[in-house]
């Protein structure tokens, strides 16, 4: 089935991505797709709504982002959860020192 083969997809882009940290759940409606529902617990309002299909007129699946663009292949749930750990970063993130201020590795 189609939509299993979808899910089973997003299912393990949610397991790597709670692996970094995130947390992901695969949400399954009555009426529409199933989703991966993406969360940074470190600021809540940061979440990402990620999609499963395949590009138009192919076979190849795809993961997609929430406004209907083609994030990353199926195939590379690495590189996916990449892509959306770097978007749900809080600005100051990742190498900001305290009060914002970037810092570099020789500092």
């Amino acid at each position: 089935m189609v939509s299993d083969r979808r899910v089973g997809y997003l299912e393990a882009l949610e397991r790597e991505l709670d692996t970094r940290g995130l947390v992901a759940r695969v949400v399954r409606t009555r009426s529409g797709p199933a989703f991966l529902r993406v969360v940074n617990p470190e600021a809540a309002s940061l979440a990402e709504d990620v999609t499963c299909a395949p590009v138009p007129e192919t076979a190849d699946h795809y993961f997609w982002w929430s406004w209907g663009e083609r994030m990353h292949r199926v195939d590379d749930v690495g590189g996916a959860a990449l892509k959306l750990a770097h978007v749900l970063q809080p600005l100051g993130g990742a190498g900001a020192a305290p009060g914002g201020r970037e810092h570099s590795a020789a500092s």
